[in-house]
């Protein structure tokens, strides 16, 4: 993901990572920006440049999307789904990324997309992103749950404490994810700076556990590796255990395998909402967002390669599903494959953690400008413990509901991918259309030149995803997308949301 070109303003002072040695000019300066943005401080700047980079870096968390999403992939074209792919769809996903940073070191405000559509598009545009936005997090936090169930739980752990896969049940689900998402709720709001380091672990710990991982699989290897599949061409739609419906095209088999990279590469607008709790935001934000995409890529791409390398017979994988994983662990010592799934399963755990979050931070900014019912209570900060105690709870609350569903796992983590891609393109074309005449005062980021020629790739590229997204067997998301718009279209123009929402303080124009 290329930043050459962007020019880091000197405006403000040096980065200040650790809360001892934060300055007041830093603090000052923050505060004044989101004063002119209309809004008072009232969450703790408690992040520096690595927390801020780690929450949508353990987000994006490539042990969680990297390994849950990949038989969506293999399943498609096979080899080249992964060697070709991941790069076409990390490359999209970054300029998307470039876009997104741009705007939010310009607002740096938490609710981060709602507020920049808002600003660039218009209320009503705001207020659409926003529903998109929120309940694309809400379906990742959920989706993310899921999986610590199964995969993570189920496959991983539960053998380890001598617990039979086969005889654990919905129940056992439910009670399970109810358990997981009510821990990291508490944690968001009663432990606020045990959370915040927690966060900084996962992302030192998806580093360490990747590279053990990549590195016991290859020294674990069966035989030797077989390069040339990283660019071979295999049509394993309709294949026992493929995600997708046959299909004879091999523009749309390939297609269908980037949903590998949309499901993995999704959250990273966490830096943004998490603007408010930055230190030197303007700054911060971006390199956080670009940062978590970018190492993302590379890891996450090291990561699906050696898989694909050292899986001993691509078929029986395709018919494994998730089963691939359990698969490649069996190749490894059994003390290297339990302390791997461990550390995966905590991972997995603290994606979820973070996830939530960002969720909550999101509900916070929205309620604040009065756009969810219940505002009032949803916008509320423990004055003791500075965390949104209403909006984490409710959040949670959601994610669980959400993961009630039979078919969870493949509807959440679809439908989240496409919900937030939609709501990551929206500001980006508002942006293309704004700047140079509503908006004029770019922030410590800036594209210059390049900045409009970004929006539009970006535009394009998410497009591409959202496409993908929504393609057989996908349907569901698709109609859930759609009804989405149509219920948004009735409360808008027929209900009255368009003369009750008044949408956030108007930024200044220059």
């Amino acid at each position: 993901m290329p930043v050459g070109g962007a020019q880091w303003s000197e405006r403000l002072e040096v980065e200040k990572t650790m809360g001892s040695n934060e300055s007041e000019p830093v603090r000052d300066a923050d505060a004044e920006a989101l004063s002119q943005l209309g809004y008072t401080q009232e969450l703790t700047r408690r992040m520096g440049g690595f927390s801020n980079f780690a929450l949508s870096f353990s987000i994006i968390c490539i042990l969680a999307g990297g390994i849950t999403a990949f038989p969506g992939g293999l399943g498609a074209g096979g080899g080249a789904s992964i060697g070709l792919g991941w790069p076409v769809g990390a490359l999209f996903a970054g300029v998307v990324a470039l876009a997104m940073a741009q705007i939010a070191s310009a607002f740096p405000t938490a609710g981060g997309l709602y507020h920049w559509s808002s600003t660039l598009g218009g209320r009503g545009y705001g207020w659409v992103t926003a529903w998109f936005n929120l309940l694309g997090l809400i379906f990742v936090t959920a989706a993310v749950n899921f999986g610590v169930w199964d995969p993570m739980f189920k496959t991983l752990i539960a053998p380890l404490l001598h617990i039979n896969p086969e005889e654990l049940t919905w129940v056992h689900q439910t009670g399970f994810i109810a358990s997981v998402t009510a821990l990291q709720a508490w944690l968001n709001d009663r432990a606020v700076g045990l959370t915040g380091r927690l966060t900084d672990l996962s992302g030192y710990l998806i580093f360490v556990v990747t590279f053990v991982l990549i590195g016991a699989l290859l020294f674990a290897a069966p035989a030797p590796l077989e390069l040339e599949r990283l660019v071979t061409f295999t049509n394993f739609t309709g294949a026992e255990g493929s995600w997708w419906p046959r299909s004879e095209s091999g523009l749309s088999v390939f297609l269908s395998g980037l949903l590998l990279t949309i499901y993995t590469l999704t959250g990273y607008d966490a830096s943004a909402h998490a603007s408010e709790e930055t230190r030197d935001a303007s700054r911060n934000v971006p390199r956080g967002i670009l940062r978590a995409v970018f190492w993302s890529s590379v890891f996450g791409y090291l990561m699906i390669c050696t898989f694909l390398l050292t899986i001993p017979d691509l078929p029986t994988a395709v018919a494994q599903g998730l089963g691939f994983f359990e698969g490649l662990l069996s190749q490894l010592p059994r003390g290297v494959a339990i302390g791997l799934g461990v550390g995966i399963f905590l991972v997995n755990f603290l994606c979820g953690l973070a996830a939530l979050t960002s969720t909550s931070r999101m509900t916070y900014a929205f309620a604040r400008d009065g756009g969810l019912p219940f505002s009032d209570r949803l916008r509320r900060v423990d004055p003791k413990r500075q965390s949104p105690g209403w909006a984490i709870w409710c959040s949670a609350t959601l994610a669980f509901a959400a993961t009630v569903y039979g078919d969870a796992f493949v509807v959440l983590s679809t439908g989240s991918a496409v919900f937030l891609y939609i709501s990551y393109i929206m500001p980006s074309v508002a942006g293309l259309f704004a700047e140079g005449r509503s908006w004029t005062r770019k922030g410590a980021f800036d594209l210059g030149r390049a900045s409009k020629p970004i929006a539009a790739l970006a535009a394009i590229g998410g497009a591409i995803l959202v496409y993908v997204g929504v393609q057989p067997p996908n349907e569901k998301v698709l109609y859930l997308a759609l009804g989405l718009t149509v219920l948004l279209a009735l409360f808008w123009f027929v209900l009255g949301e368009r003369k009750r929402f008044l949408g956030p303080p108007e930024a200044p124009k220059k």
